[in-house]
């Protein structure tokens, strides 16, 4: 009997990843919102329309796109991490609670109504499916014959500050990291290249598939609020954890380099995505 797909990405976001990331949810928030509103505009939602809000994590996108389409409208939030949904329930307001919904489920293999979605809609959702191609061909079915999707995600690391800072500025202190065996292994990166993201969206069955490079610094809060999302978020901190020794000068290190990019609004460094659309025949 095969595995299920996606397995270790379930795994990983119902265990340390998911609590940390429903833990700082208003961080993250803070620092992801701008690039959701970016590729939302893509959508151009009318209300009544229903849209399915891929990778919705703790619910900030789905509840502004329920506010898109209105009180005549739906959206259907979709993740597979358990604690960030529990966070996103809490957050449906009383008299919007039949605007957004949420799901536990795996938009890889979750069996969609066919043709029931005007849209489809992902702030960095999309990148760890074990077959994207199936993946995409699923959230495809899900969408009425000229249904829309569009969904932002990284380009490559070199290009985002945001997302390398820290751990450059704490690379002196740790181990040497080897790099990641195969780049379009499911990760945030898996679809910096932008004809591997055309080929997956292709064979999917979509088409007017575009990329449209956007550049934009943005920020998780001020010098401390930003350098907890440093320690906490991705690798750095599982490196803390198994290097206890270097704490001290790790969190100087980071604390510095993030010091550099703090103005009056908090510290921001330039985040570099693609703002992916695509139409389902």
């Amino acid at each position: 009997m095969s595995e299920p797909a996606n397995i270790a990405q379930i795994a990983y976001w119902n265990a340390g990843a998911g609590e940390t990331w429903a833990s700082l949810q208003e961080r993250m928030d803070n620092q992801l919102a701008p690039l959701g509103r970016r590729v939302m505009r893509e959508l151009d939602l009318a209300p009544g329309q229903r849209v399915l809000d891929i990778g919705c994590g703790a619910g900030q996108t789905s509840l502004q796109l329920a506010e898109a389409v209105g009180p005549t409208g739906q959206v259907t939030g979709v993740d597979i991490s358990r604690p960030m949904l529990e966070v996103a329930r809490r957050r449906v307001p009383g008299a919007g609670a039949g605007k957004a919904t949420f799901l536990e489920a795996d938009a890889q293999t979750r069996p969609f109504e066919t043709a029931a979605y005007d849209a489809a809609f992902s702030r960095f959702g999309v990148m760890f499916f074990s077959d994207p191609v199936a993946a995409f061909a699923n959230i495809r079915q899900a969408l009425r014959p000229g249904g829309r999707l569009a969904f932002v995600c990284w380009r490559s690391p070199a290009e985002s500050p945001v997302m390398t800072l820290p751990m450059a500025a704490a690379a002196p202190y740790l181990p040497p990291q080897a790099p990641p065996a195969d780049p379009t292994a499911p990760g945030p990166f898996a679809f910096a290249d932008p004809q591997r993201v055309r080929r997956i969206l292709a064979d999917a069955g979509f088409t007017d598939i575009e990329l449209t490079p956007h550049n934009e610094k943005i920020g998780s809060g001020d010098l401390e609020q930003t350098l907890e999302v440093s320690l906490r978020v991705g690798p750095l901190g599982n490196l803390l954890r198994e290097n206890p020794d270097q704490r001290d000068a790790v969190i100087g290190a980071v604390r510095e380099a993030l010091a550099a990019h703090e103005g009056p609004d908090g510290v921001k460094l330039e985040s570099a995505t693609w703002i992916v659309t695509a139409k389902a025949p």
